[in-house]
């Protein structure tokens, strides 16, 4: 099955930021110091900010949502919202933070999210998705993109998908981003929604192969670069490579594995740094933190996977999860911990 897309292009269009790897907006994780704690580890992995909501910028400052270090580019922004003029009014808003990309949320399957008509359960209105899209487009100076399940309760048929697909996609929009689970929207928390529901990479490699037009980026149960590759690299005719992947909760979980990204991914010859490299590289941060009175807790919740699966690690994350939400804690409590941790990073070489 072919389907038609709105300027079909052969190549992605890498004017556009480039999304062959990216780590998944995340609620309560991906927010600016954890973005920028990422950053030390890969500068070319594709970041995103946490959902916000379209109406939460229009009643409220916008820079307390959107305000973010320069460093911590390549960004971009989820939205989240059903009201095509809200979601436009807020793209206008996110402008002058010189945001990558903007995207639309239609993936989360949260009672609370759908309740506010948002996320996953649009997946059921494909004409006002793209009607959202549109506004969002006519109203931003970057690219727009949306992120999607490949199902949702019984709308979860291939065709069904490929409707929803080609009807959002003439919207002008080049790049989906594709979470490979269905979402059921009653019956089970988020958490059991991104781990009940099968995955299904091989049907967003064949949306690739039917939308090839389309910039289409795998989401969902990808744990290592490896697999990144695999899914960008597929010799299969059958399932043709997807163009990007993005990286959710082992990115978080394990932010090490994104070391060697800039690399293997994006052909970069800078060597990786190593984790002693990136935790030194965050005491200035932190004393900045202590200097405008900002608990040093918001970023050391962030790195207690750092050392994961080394020597000492245990002992690192216990004293960082104990010492470091301390009120007068500074930057003295990421020495102390790395204190535990062996002087070389043997592992790594």
């Amino acid at each position: 099955m072919m389907v038609s897309a709105p300027a079909p292009r052969s190549q992605p269009d890498r004017s556009q930021p480039d999304r062959r790897l990216s780590v998944a907006p995340m609620m309560d994780w991906t927010d600016r110091h954890d973005r920028w704690f990422l950053r030390q580890i890969t500068k070319r992995t594709l970041l995103y900010t946490e959902m916000i909501t379209a109406q939460a910028l229009l009643h409220a400052d916008p820079g307390r949502f959107l305000d973010h270090h320069p460093d911590e580019h390549p960004l971009a922004l989820q939205l989240g919202g059903s009201d095509p003029r809200a979601l436009a009014e807020a793209t206008r808003l996110a402008a002058p933070f010189g945001f990558a990309e903007i995207n639309l949320n239609v993936g989360c399957p949260s009672d609370r999210v759908s309740s506010g008509r948002f996320g996953a359960c649009l997946m059921a209105d494909p004409a006002l998705v793209a009607e959202c899209l549109s506004a969002m487009a006519e109203a931003s100076n970057a690219p727009v993109t949306i992120k999607h399940r490949i199902g949702i309760d019984d709308l979860d048929s291939y065709d069904q998908l490929v409707g929803f697909v080609d009807q959002v996609a003439r919207s002008g929009i080049a790049t989906i981003i594709v979470h490979a689970r269905k979402a059921w929207l009653k019956g089970l928390s988020p958490k059991e929604n991104r781990e009940i529901p099968p995955l299904r990479h091989d049907v967003v490699h064949r949306l690739k192969a039917d939308f090839p037009g389309l910039e289409v980026i795998l989401n969902g149960g990808i744990t290592t670069l490896t697999q990144a590759l695999d899914h960008l690299g597929s010799g299969d005719p059958a399932a043709p490579a997807v163009d990007g992947v993005m990286i959710g909760r082992a990115a978080y979980e394990t932010p090490y594995m994104l070391a060697q990204a800039d690399g293997l991914i994006f052909g970069e010859a800078t060597p990786a740094p190593s984790r002693h490299e990136v935790a030194l590289a965050l005491l200035p941060y932190l004393d900045a933190m202590t200097a405008r009175g900002e608990p040093v807790k918001r970023l050391t919740r962030h790195i207690l996977g750092l050392f994961h699966g080394q020597p000492g690690a245990r002992a690192y994350r216990r004293h960082l999860g104990e010492a470091g939400v301390r009120p007068d804690a500074t930057a003295q409590v990421l020495i102390d911990a790395l204190a535990h941790i062996p002087a070389l990073d043997e592992a790594e070489s």
